[in-house]
Parts: structure tokens; C-alpha cells; sequence
């Protein structure tokens, strides 16, 4: 599908209390609490987001990205553009330092260069309530019935000309060890299909960083021993934040297929070296 197809008569907007209601059993919804949902609805900044949502209607896909940047009065600059091929099948490897922005921001820079029907993004199922992003989006639930069809999908993408856009480590960054801020373990899926459909990969970094109050939360559920991510729900926010910021994203030389399947080495061990390369290219 387009990204410029079956646009909407109005805005969408986003309804905390509609997504709560078809996600959560009926059974279990009766405990949620309306001053508990009016709370996350103020947590999320939902307001805000909508107004975003109204301001760039109707824009849709790289329009919306580049929109909704401008909206925000966001600067993005791009070092190593001479590192983008201008043709081939290529997976464009990210860190994922914001959880929004720095989605954005990629496919505003290589919708761009590409146009909508070109680029593909999976991501996780929710943010398919970005409406105006469906069409570059593609939804990956990994459970049952729902999981087999996103792994079909997943692989119709990479079997495809459409170039990907991929966060390897699936969580945005998180405060580790010494203070310093990255990415969690990358995963080894982009490389076991770059492997698999041929592709070459384009190393990516992107220098942006959350609140410290994002940081904070992420390290007490740890410390807590919460295996919910909860500090999710603060993302939201943290573009709205990001106002009148300045963000940079580095494009390094692409890593031939080639070279991958000549290594001899595994999957893992070759997503963590792109992950190495990734974050080289911020020095």
C-alpha cells in the first residue's frame, strides 16, 4: 500500500481509552480505574501528540515525518551521506536512542531519497496507531496466529526491492554500566536475512538522548526486578520534550553481504560487530 493512499477524511487521533479497551479483557478493563486512565492520558502528553497529529494533517509518510519534525522545530543533520547507495537492497541498522524521533527522523531523511513506497520499517504492532505511518510501517507481533503472519510478512519484506529500516536491539537505550547510555544487545535477525535475501547493511548512528527521568525509571524497574518495561509509557512524552532540539544521524559504509557470509563467523557475533561499528562511527 502507498503511504499516500486511502487518506483519512480527518486527523486520527490518539485515544488512550480506545486502545485500553481493545487491548485489555473485557473482565479485566472493569479494575482500570477513569482517574488512572485521565493520568496516563496527562503521562503521555496526549494532547500534545494530537495536536502534532492535526497540525500535519494530512500529510502522510515521509510528508508526515518531515511535517511533524518542523512542527517540533527539530533540526536534523546528516554526516556521511555519501555512504548512501542510491540503489541496491539494503538494511539501514540503527541504535535506538529515543524511541520516536529517531524513527521519524530516519524516515524523513531516507523517505527523501527513496520515496514512501520504497522503504519499510517493522515495529512493534502499537505504533500502528500512528496512523499517518502505516503505510511505511510494518506491524511485527511476535504471538501465535498473529506472530506466524508477521514472520510471513517480515519475510515477503526482505524478499523484496523495499529497502529496511531496523532498530536491531528492538528496546530503545538504556543507562548502563559507567554511566554510558546505548543499546541494549543487538539481535541477530537483520543479519541472518541480510544472509538469507542478499542484502547489504548500512551502519547508522544516531545521536540523541532521553530525559534522565526515562533513565531513572528504566534502572528502578530493574533494581525492582519488574520484568514490564514500564518506562515505555514515558516515550510519549520524551517527544514532546525534544522540542527545539538538534539531533545528528551518521550514515557509515555500507557492509557487503559478502563479507558477512566470508567471515565465517555466526549471527550474533556479526551483529555485534555491526552494533561496534554502529557506535564507532560517533567518534
Amino acid at each position: 500500500m502507498s503511504a499516500s493512499e486511502n487518506t483519512p477524511t480527518g486527523p486520527l487521533q490518539i485515544d488512550l481509552e480506545r486502545i485500553l479497551a481493545e487491548r485489555v479483557p473485557a473482565s479485566r478493563r472493569k479494575w482500570i480505574p477513569k482517574w488512572l486512565v485521565r493520568r496516563l492520558c496527562r503521562l503521555i502528553r496526549q494532547e500534545e501528540l494530537n495536536g502534532i497529529l492535526r497540525r500535519t494533517f494530512p500529510a502522510r509518510g515521509t510528508a508526515f515525518a518531515t511535517a511533524a519534525l518542523r512542527d517540533l522545530d527539530i533540526t536534523v543533520r546528516v554526516r556521511g551521506e555519501e555512504n548512501i547507495p542510491a540503489e541496491g537492497r539494503l538494511i539501514f541498522a540503527s541504535n535506538h536512542p529515543l524511541g520516536g524521533l529517531d524513527g521519524i527522523a530516519l524516515i524523513s531523511v531516507l523517505g527523501q531519497r527513496y520515496g514512501d513506497d520504497a522503504i519499510r520499517f517493522p515495529v512493534n504492532d502499537l505504533l500502528m496507531n500512528v496512523e499517518p505511518l502505516t503505510g511505511i510501517f510494518l506491524p511485527v507481533n511476535k504471538f501465535g496466529r498473529q506472530g506466524r503472519e508477521a514472520a510471513r510478512r517480515l519475510s515477503e519484506l526482505y524478499a523484496s526491492d523495499k529497502q529496511v529500516l531496523y532498530f536491531p536491539a528492538g528496546l530503545v537505550s538504556r543507562l548502563g554500566k559507567g554511566g554510558r547510555i546505548a543499546d541494549l544487545e543487538w539481535q541477530k535477525t537483520f543479519i541472518s536475512k541480510a544472509l538469507e535475501t542478499d542484502r547489504d547493511i548500512v551502519p547508522v548512528y544516531f545521536e540523541g538522548l532521553n530525559s534522565r527521568k526515562f533513565y531513572r525509571a528504566a534502572r528502578l524497574r530493574r533494581r525492582l526486578k519488574i520484568g514490564f518495561n514500564f518506562e515505555q509509557i514515558l516515550l510519549p512524552s520524551e517527544l514532546v520534550k525534544a522540542q527545539g532540539s538538534t539531533f545528528t544521524i551518521t550514515f557509515g559504509k555500507p557492509v557487503s553481504c559478502r563479507s558477512l557470509r566470508e567471515s565465517g563467523k555466526t549471527p550474533k557475533q556479526l551483529a555485534a560487530e555491526v552494533r561496534e561499528l554502529v557506535y564507532n562511527l560517533a567518534k
